[in-house]
């Protein structure tokens, strides 16, 4: 016992770095680090409304406006999404992003191929989790604004920004795909 403690506060146990990890995760998620009070049940609610809204906006024809969800909810699946991200990168497990995803990206990627995607950033976890844990909770800078698009009579919402943080800013280009009332992701670009 006594060495398992010692192996847990040094840092050398994989059960230790994990729930580490999970902590630094469940933090992001909740929105612990910013100064702000979320609680689980919150941001549960919160992505519920977003895709019941969404749900409630979708139409049968080609994309238009009321295909794009308002900023909060906007906002809410960005954060879910780099929460997931870095859920993902923090247990090196993909499994519950890739259920989450379309089924278009699970036909073009397997959760192996994921996880070989992103065996560097996997690999450069300890640098990574904590800016990541640090942009959650931020407003990302949109460029270009949001906007959805349609092809092959899908409508796909298109996300790029970037987070302003040091060393050096974060940019993403998240693509959604709506299927059954609900964005889903299609693309994840991170750089």
């Amino acid at each position: 016992m006594r060495f398992y403690l010692k192996d847990l506060l040094s840092g050398k146990s994989n059960t230790a770095n994990g729930i580490l990890a999970l902590c630094i995760v469940m933090l992001i998620a909740l929105g612990c680090t910013c100064g702000k009070s979320m609680d689980l049940g919150n941001l549960a609610k919160e992505l519920s409304e977003a895709n019941s809204h969404i749900s409630n906006t979708e139409t049968d024809s080609d994309a238009d406006s009321s295909d794009m969800p308002d900023d909060r909810l906007l906002n809410a699946l960005i954060r879910e999404t780099t929460a997931d991200f870095a859920y993902s990168i923090s247990t090196e497990d993909f499994s519950a992003m890739y259920a989450k995803a379309s089924p278009d990206f699970q036909a073009t990627y397997t959760e192996a191929q994921m996880r070989d995607i992103f065996k560097s950033t996997i690999a450069n976890k300890k640098r990574l989790l904590p800016l990541l844990a640090k942009v959650v909770s931020m407003q990302p800078d949109y460029s270009p604004d949001p906007y959805i698009r349609t092809e092959q009579g899908s409508s796909i919402l298109v996300v790029n920004g970037k987070y302003d943080v040091k060393p050096t800013s974060l940019n993403f280009t998240y693509e959604y795909v709506k299927r059954d009332g609900k964005f889903k992701l299609l693309k994840l670009l991170l750089s």
